[in-house]
């Protein structure tokens, strides 16, 4: 029986060939994502291990405390020490080339250590060695335009510009906090006086030939004092690997669960490929019965059949997949903060993706070989046909069906009627597993009705071909079914992230709307909090004529009721006109002296409400307020809002936080944004931003996402794609005689082309158009149930467009099938039994 297996193995080998490519894409996603993420670990262990190897011991301070220039004299001093250097680290903010302060926020300014300690990497040009030279961090480089040469501007500790020649660009390899907020770096006493900081945040030790690490730490230790933490470069390698703030394991599991999907399509391929060999093989079976073979030797014979396919696929798969971790792994290395290094490839893609393939494979001809144990011996006697779809098959699928999507159709409704967080979204998630199930289940009627509804044009436009299309795609509505939910599975996906994207965007802009009902914020950058908004640059804006409101915020820190918070004001008289918020009761004409408006948010923390007191500590002590209001939903006001009168008496008079600017109707966008840079010309440090900046970065950041989820998803859409090439190669030759009949009644070879095309053109909009109605639903459920107040968006054309490329891609998918049927003779095939 092994013998006669290998050698329907060989018989069938071209028929086979696409499912081996199916289950060799979705094992070279699953080994390509341990492939890349073994690289990345390796690689960032290299830099953790290279950024420490040049320190032999490192002294590290706690919390805020910083190593004194007293204590770094008495480091050097230790017997062992070749040389021993502090690093300066503080606020020094660059200035781009439109004159603001670069980044949201300010940019570090570093000392750059030099000779045997220099941890960085000069990747151009050189450290500075004099108070005119700095470096960039090669990223702030990169964003801001600044080359090796060109000369720079940075902000002091009191806001003051310095300018300097950039000498080199460079590399902070792992230090996640430089390369999150981008870095220029100075010789140590440049550092200190542009930081303003008096101390070191860590003093790197050399040791001295020959001195044992572990001693120079206890000595070192000694000198520095116990109110630091002395470690060996091994211990700030580990150290510096925790700090890091980068998962590896997340980015596994993110790939991980794409691979999933990838395997999952490629067993539905698998699947309908052996359902089909089964089908066309059916004398084959039973002659096999009528000469002694047993049912089990029948089964066995198919999944060893499938356990070959599985294995040959799944080592070739690894092979593809260690190419794609590399590729990937270049792709993430030309990233932000991203290790480079040579490929890394351990056993696990082969003790996983192995496994994992060949299960798979087996799994899905399962049911294919248990159908080929119940063909009769008397069967090798009949012609060999295809059967009937059986009734109790039928009834059952439209029962189960019925019961999965009930049931995922009630879970949804519970999620969306609950508060909107990440427990009901978890719910949808759930929901839209068993709507799916239940939506393969009925897949079947789907297609038998829609084929109706998408066949109908093609039919009518293409004539005859398109009749006969038509007729073939409703002919087995279970093969369809099975070759349509391949391709719906990665439509659905697209078309829900899609979906979701799309509402994110409508419901952020929305909600901006609401919470920004200005033309401009001005604010200083996040870490400057303490620096506000210069009087004059207020002044400066009032003056200018074409803004209708010049709106101040005033925010300081104090207790309510015993808790740690933040109180402000805001220009009073644009409240309730220009600036309106969502009141939930009270009124904010109420607010006066002696009263307070709360968020709904810090009113429920507090657990007061309209009519009732807070009390807030000031300067003079603590003052009960009345609430006169409460509002909710997205807003600019500060949570805590005083009157402007009770504020300035309380904490005193200060400068604003933040500045809000409506322009007047009739103002076009570039004269105001003129203006708005004219009067803040001597005022550097002061951001701008605009709804539409903030609208453009959100869009920016979403389009992002999509793309990166678009490629992951394309793998299932390709394999889905092969299923569908798969299906119409088996079928064309289950229909050889058939379509020597047409041909010798008169269809030509194009019509017949034509005829293999448009069935695959039927079958890829049906499964396209059952993935975006699906898609879309639980698009929008799942937002609605992760967001409150979410608002629907509809990526009208982009569905287009999915729905267009299914389309292509089925015809595209058909051409070799069609080509195939077209060669055929005539007379061969109808003289074949």
């Amino acid at each position: 029986m092994l013998k006669t297996t290998l050698a329907g193995l060989r018989a069938h080998l071209l028929r086979l060939m696409l499912t081996a490519l199916a289950i060799t894409l979705g094992v070279g996603f699953v080994a390509g994502t341990f492939v890349l993420t073994d690289t990345m670990k390796a690689g960032f262990d290299r830099q953790f291990t290279a950024s420490a190897d040049k320190v032999s011991v490192a002294v590290l301070v706690n919390d805020d405390k910083k190593v004194s220039e007293a204590t770094l004299g008495a480091i050097r001093a230790v017997q062992g020490v070749q040389d021993a250097q502090g690093q300066v680290r503080g606020d020094a903010p660059l200035l781009g080339k439109n004159g603001r302060v670069y980044g949201d926020v300010p940019t570090m300014g570093m000392s750059m250590a030099t000779g045997a300690l220099a941890r960085y990497t000069i990747e151009k040009g050189r450290a500075p060695a004099g108070p005119g030279e700095a470096v960039l961090e090669k990223t702030v480089a990169a964003h801001t335009g600044y080359h090796v040469g060109d000369t720079i501007r940075v902000l002091d500790k009191k806001s003051t510009p310095h300018t300097f020649t950039v000498t080199g660009l460079v590399d902070v390899g792992v230090d996640q906090e430089i390369g999150f907020r981008g870095a220029v770096g100075f010789t140590a006493p440049v550092a200190a006086e542009m930081t303003g900081e008096r101390g070191y945040v860590e003093v790197d030790v050399k040791a001295a030939p020959g001195v044992s690490t572990e001693q120079l730490r206890t000595a070192v230790a000694q000198a520095a004092g116990s109110s630091f933490t002395t470690v060996t470069s091994h211990g700030l390698a580990k150290r510096l690997a925790a700090r890091s703030g980068l998962d590896v394991n997340q980015i596994t599991t993110f790939f991980l669960a794409f691979a999933i999907v990838a395997l999952f399509v490629a067993a539905l391929v698998i699947y309908n490929t052996f359902n089909i060999l089964i089908a066309q093989r059916t004398r084959e079976m039973a002659l096999l019965r009528c000469v002694g073979a047993t049912r089990g030797q029948v089964f066995r014979g198919v999944l060893i059949e499938s356990a070959v396919v599985g294995l040959l696929a799944s080592v070739l798969g690894v092979i593809v997949g260690i190419g794609l971790g590399y590729g990937a792994a270049l792709v993430f290395n030309s990233g932000k903060g991203m290790p480079g290094g040579s490929l890394v490839v351990s056993a696990t893609p082969f003790l996983v993706g192995i496994p994992v393939g060949l299960a798979v494979t087996v799994l899905s001809a399962l049911m294919p070989a248990r159908a080929a144990t119940r063909v009769a011996p008397v069967a090798a006697l009949r012609t060999q046909s295809e059967g009937p779809v059986r009734g109790r098959a039928g009834i059952f699928r439209i029962v189960v069906g019925a019961l999965l999507t009930v049931a995922g159709t009630g879970v949804a409704v519970l999620a969306l009627t609950a508060k909107p967080g990440q427990g009901p979204f978890l719910m949808v998630m759930v929901a839209g597993a068993l709507v799916f199930l239940g939506v393969v289940a009925l897949s079947p009627m789907l297609v038998r009705a829609l084929s109706g509804i998408v066949g109908g044009p093609p039919a009518r436009i293409f004539g005859v071909p398109g009749r006969l299309a038509l007729a073939n795609s409703r002919r087995n509505p279970k093969r369809a079914a099975v070759t349509t939910v391949a391709l719906t599975v990665g439509v659905t996906l697209m078309t829900m992230f899609s979906v979701a994207l799309a509402s994110v965007r409508a419901t952020a802009d929305n909600s901006l709307t609401r919470q920004y009902p200005v033309d401009y914020q001005l604010s200083t950058q996040v870490s400057n909090d303490d620096r506000p908004i210069p009087a004059g640059a207020v002044v400066r804006l009032r003056a200018q004529p074409d803004f209708s409101a010049v709106i101040e915020v005033h925010t300081t820190s104090a207790k309510v009721n015993g808790k740690d918070g933040d109180v402000g004001s805001i220009t009073q008289r644009y409240l309730g006109r220009d600036l309106k918020p969502k009141v939930a009761s009270g009124s904010l004409a109420d607010l006066r002296p002696g009263s307070v408006v709360l968020h709904q948010d810090r009113a429920n923390e507090l657990g007061a409400r309209v009519g009732g007191t807070v009390s807030v500590r000031t300067r003079q002590g603590t003052a009960p307020l009345r609430v006169a209001a409460i509002v909710s939903g997205e807003s600019i006001l500060p949570d805590v809002l005083l009157d402007e009168t009770d504020f300035t008496r309380s904490f005193g008079a200060k400068d604003p936080q933040q500045v809000f600017l409506l322009a007047k109707k009739g103002v076009s966008a570039t004269t105001s944004r003129a203006d708005v840079d004219a009067a803040l010309k001597d005022y550097p440090m002061v951001r701008v931003r605009s709804a539409a900046d903030i609208k453009n970065q959100l869009s920016d950041a979403l389009d992002q996402v999509f793309v990166i989820v678009a490629a992951l998803l394309a793998l299932a859409i390709v394999i889905s794609l092969i299923g569908i090439a798969n299906t119409l190669t088996l079928s064309v030759v289950e229909r050889t005689r058939e379509s020597a009949l047409l041909r010798a009644l008169g269809l030509t070879r194009r019509g017949l082309r034509r005829m293999l095309s448009l069935e695959a053109l039927i079958i890829s909009v049906i499964g396209a158009l059952i993935g975006v109605v699906l898609g879309a639903a639980l698009g929008w459920v799942a937002i609605s149930a992760a967001i409150d107040s979410a608002v629907l968006g509809l990526p009208i054309g982009r569905i287009v467009l999915f729905l267009v490329l299914a389309a292509v891609a089925g015809v595209v998918a058909a051409i070799m099938p069609g080509r195939r049927a077209a060669r055929t003779s005539i007379v061969e095939s109808l003289a074949a039994e």
